[in-house]
């Protein structure tokens, strides 16, 4: 094995076969062939080799890409990580891993499932986009930075405030980005919701919700992961010219390129809030590199740099009892607008990180201090990524 791993540091970019020979790959990332591309993901095929590749190519797609070790990181590291990797039995199974250091994309691998031009299912990774739509909403005068902290149902003028339960004003955009609108309704009526599903047509939906819910109290308005994403999409459909759906590809994902994606529709009509978007991983990277900029994006404010501070704040600590897809290096679990933090220790230093976070391994981890950025895609809810990162990752861009 030493000596694959010594062949992977000198001959890149590279595939591994599944018995985990390295060979020259010619720089050919794989591509989603166009009938892989109707099928559902879990009927894509697995890739018979991974693809490792420590000089990324230029594809003309805006993101700045470097040379892993020239242009920083411990190259011997991270090809070691990517060559495990390929045993899903040793880490899960992923579908992509990607690196960005100082602006510019130093790794790119794929994966089982992955592939360098299919959007990979985000699940709740897209309530961070949902997040950075808002900002966009915000930093073309729709919204203020204020309003985050008025009553989120004097944006809705279908809504008939007489017919809610108490306290139905105290919920704000600012405490539904955080997971604390405190609406609470029982499985029985939920189960309802779903036989009658016109009552969640458009405003309807937070009508519904706000009639039948336990009255909103300080003490209901704690941290509880769930549907809150939904009260801002609302939002942002109420507030911008057009409809949401047109807003978000216009002036956010057109904005930076991004055209190969999945944005259904949800149960109320309006685009998914909480999950199921679908962008490529190099399309993540461009969502990170936003945030990473403080909403700049190749010099334009896109979103304002106030609300990327607040929205990657840690606003709130969630608890270390249940830390998602952590480990012993992993502690301080925290939320600020649909984006997680936590710090992730090595060599007795703890660094902060921001992530989005998607069920079953999507990942955007921004650790500031180090420039860094990683990207992963998966499909497995057991692996350790949080932690995979402190304790791989990090020692390769820690000098």
């Amino acid at each position: 094995m030493k000596n694959i791993t010594g062949l992977l540091v000198l001959i890149l970019p590279l595939i591994v076969t599944n018995s985990g020979f390295a060979q020259q790959n010619n720089h050919h990332a794989p591509e989603a062939t166009a009938a892989e591309s109707k099928l559902t993901f879990w009927d894509i095929p697995i890739l018979q080799e991974a693809f490792i590749d420590a000089t990324p190519k230029d594809r003309k797609d805006g993101i700045p890409i470097g040379k892993l070790g020239a242009d920083g990181g411990n190259k011997g590291m991270i090809l070691k990580l990517a060559q495990e990797i390929t045993d899903t039995s040793q880490h899960g199974k992923f579908d992509s891993f990607l690196i960005v250091h100082k602006g510019k994309l130093l790794f790119e691998s794929y994966y089982s499932k992955g592939r360098i031009n299919l959007p990979h299912p985000q699940a709740s990774a897209t309530k961070a986009y949902t997040s950075l739509a808002l900002g966009r909403a915000i930093q073309l005068g729709y919204l203020t930075m204020d309003d985050l902290h008025k009553p989120l149902i004097s944006f809705l003028k279908d809504l008939d405030p007489t017919k809610m339960v108490v306290g139905a004003e105290k919920i704000t955009l600012h405490k539904a980005l955080t997971m604390r609108s405190g609406i609470r309704i029982n499985d029985e009526q939920r189960e309802e919701f779903k036989n009658n599903p016109s009552v969640l047509k458009g405003q309807r939906q937070v009508q519904t919700w706000l009639e039948y819910s336990t009255p909103i109290t300080s003490a209901s308005q704690t941290f509880k992961y769930g549907g809150d994403a939904a009260l801002v999409m609302q939002v942002i459909d109420a507030v911008v010219p057009g409809s949401a759906k047109d807003f978000i590809k216009n002036e956010l994902l057109d904005k930076m390129g991004i055209t190969h994606y999945g944005w259904p529709t949800a149960e109320n009509g309006l685009p998914q809030s909480g999950g199921r978007s679908r962008i490529t991983s190099r399309d993540m990277v461009k969502f990170g590199t936003l945030a990473k900029n403080k909403g700049k994006w190749n010099g334009e404010q896109l979103v304002p740099e106030a609300y990327i501070t607040k929205a990657t704040s840690r606003i709130l600590y969630t608890g270390d009892e249940e830390i998602h897809y952590g480990g012993k290096d992993v502690s301080k679990q925290g939320y600020g607008y649909f984006w997680w933090s936590a710090d992730l220790k090595y060599d007795d230093k703890s660094y902060f990180a921001v992530s989005a976070q998607g069920g079953y391994g999507q990942f955007i981890i921004l650790i500031e201090e180090l420039d860094l950025m990683v990207v992963f895609t998966a499909h497995d809810n057991e692996a350790n990524y949080l932690q995979i990162t402190a304790e791989r990752i990090l020692p390769a861009f820690v000098k």
